[in-house]
């Protein structure tokens, strides 16, 4: 019983508001960890399920650790979310990493399986000390 309890704690934490805001994880990106970003709304479905499913397990499992993880919602700050976002379709997962060249991103569109978007914080940790051929973009303050 006691298990069951402290799981439900557990997911009602990872789902607490405020848990995932921006200024604090744009603050340790700044410090040279890459921000990993969702950004949706609680009417879309494929975003609540990323927010409420996908994003939590991924935490659970230690999986966002090497990462600054922020969600924004659209409706609530609808000026960063357009910063942050490419085009109207959410969910978007943008993840920023700083290099000596300046800001890299790479972003993916639509809800997203655990796989893809572990993949994805693999990815970006792993080319962290590499010097990307593409243009440098600004890490949008908030």
């Amino acid at each position: 019983m006691l298990g069951v309890t402290l799981a439900v704690l557990l997911h009602t934490a990872t789902l607490a508001p405020g848990a995932y805001d921006y200024a604090p994880a744009f603050k340790a990106a700044e410090q040279g960890k890459p921000m990993l970003v969702l950004i949706g709304a609680d009417w879309c479905p494929g975003c609540v399920s990323m927010k409420r499913s996908t994003m939590p397990a991924l935490a659970r499992a230690g999986k966002l650790k090497g990462v600054a993880y922020a969600e924004i919602d659209t409706d609530a700050q609808p000026e960063l979310a357009n910063k942050l976002m490419s085009g109207g379709s959410i969910p978007q997962l943008v993840l920023y990493r700083k290099t000596k060249k300046g800001w890299f991103r790479t972003r993916l569109i639509g809800a997203q399986s655990q796989g893809t978007v572990e993949a994805l914080i693999k990815r970006a940790l792993e080319d962290q000390k590499e010097e990307p051929t593409t243009k440098p973009v600004s890490l949008p303050a908030e």
